[in-house]
């Protein structure tokens, strides 16, 4: 296994607009990371990775961008993203910054121009048909083709009307883009979260989609098109190369048996890919708001599958939650009764998986999920088009809110409770997101003075990782892979062996029914009071196994 520092790195993603606000307006910005930066380096991550931070009109919340070499106006300016960089780089934090670039915002010079006339040397930036070709269908809900009155043709969007789809056919769309990477790494930046990437090479044959599983047109129709290799190995050439940078490419699409074309170390393209075979556990199709009862056999069969699959040629991102994704304490823990415990039992799976572990905001204090009691408290855009289009249809608006304080990426993107006083220290202002109500009881302030708090196990863990290198490039190899309610597995290499056993119920389980605990011992428990035959409800534990 070749050895990367990018490998042995734990990355934060921030969500600027709900991380920590500095002036006032309710919403988060540089200035407030800025601010913040120690509170990182005290928790012992490596990377920060910002969402978007450009310019944009907020439709989907930045990732529509107007300009792609400055700073969005809520958030600050440049001089801030400048001190914010040269703070974070002093205390030993790389950023890495989300390169959104399957798409636009319509309200970019390159659209704006591209409309205006089929003889503009903008044109091609974008994809446009006279009549629309198919039946494809958008990820927030309507068609994926839109009539523009003002060029009097069809232009796709992947997302919602204010994002069509840039051209990446067009070598000058390509050398746009790598323009404005060289921009950002010039500036100082560690590397790029690529957004839906696997998207940027287009069917021009346009099939129709024949399915009616939307995740099946996805990985067959939207992602991994026909030049998408060859994109991605110029784009390495012509700018990554010549950076000691790494990039992360969101996988939305990608089967494992593909991931490899796009993650092998001999392929040139990207550094790692993330996945959502674990992601969409328990969603219909992949949509957020038809959740069904998930096993724990098939969130092991998840990891294992990947891990099979990429071998020692390739490299994952390990994320349980995002921006996009109810909290991970709420989709795969308990979040009440045993909030603490099952907080650090899941905190114990992603940083002992091999793979580079992403942790996103708030999760290290074991912030969960939020049911706003109205409709009307949800700011998402594809939240907004889920009550428009399920309302036209009849359904009651008890199931609506049910289903959207389940699934909605409103969850994640509450503000980050910093304390217990109004609005949880986030701003002095009205925040932009309602603020989840339980930041009485699970705010930083007092997870900073718990000595057994969810955020020291987690600085805990992250020492762990980095003394022990075999957690991040040992072998994996499941035990009782058919057990509903223990998962364990051991990570090894010729510097040592590990035991992972995670109890991901209510029920107490004699360690009698699982292998290989002869002459181990426990260097990381999330019970203070370890009963040694014995794991209780939700408890994890790792063992170095002796020689």
């Amino acid at each position: 296994m070749e050895k990367a520092w990018w490998k042995e790195a734990v990355i934060y993603q921030i969500y600027p607009r709900s991380f920590y606000d500095s002036n006032g307006d309710g919403i988060g910005d540089l200035k407030g990371i800025t601010q913040k930066l120690e509170y990182l380096a005290q928790l012992g991550v490596d990377v920060l990775w910002l969402s978007p931070i450009f310019k944009s009109p907020n439709d989907d919340n930045g990732y529509d961008i107007s300009d792609y070499c400055n700073i969005m106006d809520e958030f600050g300016t440049m001089a801030d993203f400048d001190e914010l960089l040269a703070k974070a780089h002093s205390l030993g934090l790389k950023i890495v910054l989300d390169l959104v670039v399957n798409h636009s915002s319509d309200e970019h010079p390159w659209f704006q121009e591209s409309r205006k006339s089929a003889d503009s040397p903008y044109s091609d930036y974008y994809i446009w048909q006279k009549e629309k070709p198919n039946n494809w269908q958008a990820f927030f809900g309507g068609d994926a083709w839109t009539y523009d009155e003002l060029r009097g043709e069809y232009y796709l969007h992947y997302f919602t009307v204010k994002q069509p789809d840039l051209n990446w056919d067009n070598e000058q769309v390509r050398k746009e883009v790598f323009q404005i990477m060289k921009f950002w790494f010039e500036k100082g930046i560690d590397g790029f979260r690529m957004d839906v990437i696997p998207f940027i090479s287009k069917d021009w044959n346009f099939p129709p989609a024949t399915s009616d599983n939307y995740m099946e047109t996805v990985t067959n129709i939207y992602a991994n098109g026909p030049r998408v290799h060859e994109f991605l190995n110029e784009m390495y050439e012509t700018v990554t190369a010549n950076y000691d940078a790494f990039t992360v490419g969101e996988g939305v699409g990608v089967p494992k048996e593909l991931a490899n074309l796009y993650v092998g170390k001999n392929r040139r393209e990207l550094n790692m890919i993330y996945h959502f075979d674990h992601l969409f556990l328990g969603l219909k199709n992949g949509y957020r708001f038809d959740f069904v009862d998930w096993k724990l056999t098939e969130l092991k069969a998840a990891f294992r599958d990947w891990h099979d699959a990429l071998g020692d040629e390739g490299w994952v991102n390990l994320c349980l939650d995002n921006h996009d994704f109810p909290r991970m304490l709420s989709r795969y823990g308990n979040d009440e009764k045993h909030r603490k415990e099952s907080a650090k039992l899941l905190a114990i799976m992603l940083l002992t998986m091999r793979g580079t572990p992403c942790i996103y905001q708030g999760t290290e204090i074991g912030m969960s999920n939020v049911a706003f009691p109205t409709l009307a408290d949800y700011d998402d855009v594809e939240t907004k088009n889920f009550i428009k289009m399920k309302s036209a249809e009849g359904m009651p608006e008890e199931e609506m809110l049910r289903r959207i304080q389940k699934g909605g990426r409103d969850n994640a993107r509450t503000p980050v409770q910093w304390d217990n006083s109004e609005n949880a220290g986030f701003t002095t202002g009205r925040p932009w997101l309602k603020l989840n109500p339980n930041y009485k009881e699970i705010n930083v302030k007092d997870a900073l003075a718990d000595q057994h708090s969810i955020f020291y196990f987690y600085q805990k863990l992250l020492a762990l990782r980095k003394k022990h290198k075999t957690l991040v490039y040992g072998d994996y190899q499941e035990i009782l892979p058919d057990n509903e309610e223990i998962y364990a597995y051991q990570r090894f290499d010729e510097n040592g062996k590990y035991l992972i056993v995670l109890n991901f119920s209510e029920k107490e389980y004699s360690l009698k029914y699982v292998t290989g605990l002869i002459s181990a011992e426990i260097i990381m428990a999330n019970y203070i009071d370890v009963k040694v035959d014995i794991l209780q409800a939700w408890e994890g534990r790792v063992y170095k196994i002796q020689p």
